[in-house]
């Protein structure tokens, strides 16, 4: 089914509300994912940091199969379907999970959410196929306002459902992506004319043949590099910070839920109202190097406060880190035609996953080693200093590699 004529006129607002619908759906479950893991299996919070690894990597190691998959299917049968048939896993994983009687039932709705996760990557593609190149950071940014303004959304309904019990926000986050699914059929265009389509390749839809794809591109696999480090620090958000605000500040679902807010709202504003403008007066280097050194300076100051007040003020400036990624995603965008936008942001979902195979299950290691009652040292922070050290390094990749492209 094609969606009405009136929808093509402004197709980014469809992608920008399916991305929020999608994200208030992630998260809501977030407050209450360590209280269920604790339900299911007994163990403490350090215990339900361990199994939150396991859960992330499960997640990452099959986002990292089907990123470049859905990358390439969208070239060859359009953008449209690809994301409908990710909006419709959503819905089922949810539900999945917040029946579940055991971790086993955790461990595949986990599953599916990276198959679904995968949105991302046609998300993208449909981006670059309706905007200019010199627009894209712009939108781009876009995808990371709908991300800010789902975290806002989100975590602060999951935080209120959480205390109705830790299952409420599993099924209302599905109801939201079904709900999403639903509107998608019917308001969602397509990007891709069929002339512009190509046919789908095996070597460029595994994982490494995408990645092989960059090395013809030496700048765009210099700026994928230094953004995989970026995303291994990153990750210490949605993989740590239920279970570090509870272990360091006895955080309720409630309270979790708003600092998670706090910092949707930073990011959104951020995203969606200087980064462009930001971008366009100091260019994509620029920005792109500040947002990953405010992201280092940011996790330092995580890992070292003491008390639950101080960390308001730095959610509040925290979202300047989000100008970022938007800007290495444009400065790689620039680098290829628009016929392998697709295979780009197919690749990129492959870099992310592979970032999200090893970060988040470090980091949450990493927590647990440092907050359980074995601890070496009781250092619930640990994860946010190892997120900095690692977001230095994405600095240092970064500025050495735009000045040899210079």
């Amino acid at each position: 089914m094609d969606a009405p004529a009136h929808a093509k006129k402004s197709p980014l607002v469809f992608v920008f509300l399916a991305l929020l619908i999608d994200t208030i759906g992630f998260g809501i479950i977030m407050p209450v994912l360590p209280k269920l893991i604790m339900e299911i299996s007994g163990v403490d919070v350090s215990g339900a940091a361990r199994i939150g690894g396991f859960l992330l990597l499960v997640f990452a190691a099959v986002q990292f199969l089907f990123g470049p998959v859905m990358g390439n299917l969208s070239d060859r049968f359009g953008r449209r379907p690809v994301l409908l048939l990710s909006m419709l896993a959503f819905g089922v994983n949810y539900a999945l999970m917040g029946l579940s009687p055991n971790l086993s039932f955790l461990f595949a709705g986990r599953a599916l959410t990276g198959m679904a996760g995968a949105i991302y990557a046609p998300a993208n593609a449909f981006i670059a196929d309706v905007t200019p190149p010199d627009k894209r950071a712009q939108s781009f940014g876009l995808v990371g306002a709908a991300f800010g303004f789902g975290f806002i959304i989100g975590p602060a309904l999951g935080g209120f459902l959480g205390e109705l019990g830790p299952r409420a926000p599993f099924f209302a986050a599905a109801i939201l992506a079904l709900l999403n699914f639903v509107f998608g059929l019917f308001a969602l265009p397509e990007s891709l004319p069929k002339e512009r389509r190509r046919p789908f390749s095996l070597a460029r839809a595994n994982p490494l043949g995408t990645l092989r794809a960059f090395r013809r591109h030496p700048f765009v696999l210099a700026i994928a590099s230094a953004a995989f480090f970026w995303q291994l620090a990153f990750h210490v958000y949605p993989a740590t910070w239920s279970y570090y605000a509870i272990a360091q500040f006895g955080f309720s679902p409630g309270a979790i839920g708003t600092t998670l807010a706090l910092s949707g709202l930073s990011s959104a504003v951020v995203q969606g109202a200087l980064t462009g403008r930001l971008v366009k007066r100091f260019g994509e280097r620029s920005t792109a190097l500040f947002g990953v050194a405010w992201g280092a300076l940011s996790f330092a100051c995580y890992a070292f406060i003491t008390q639950s007040w101080m960390l308001y003020p730095i959610l509040a400036v925290g979202g300047l880190q989000g100008m970022a990624t938007p800007s290495m995603n444009a400065l790689m965008s620039r680098e290829l035609g628009p016929e392998r936008q697709g295979e780009l942001q197919g690749g990129m979902a492959s870099v992310m996953g592979l970032s999200a195979i090893i970060g988040p299950f470090l980091l949450t290691q990493t927590l647990a080693r440092f907050s359980g009652p074995t601890a070496p040292v009781q250092f619930p922070g640990a994860a946010f200093l190892l997120a900095s050290f690692l977001a230095a390094t994405c600095f240092g990749v970064l500025s050495w590699q735009l000045s040899r492209h210079h």
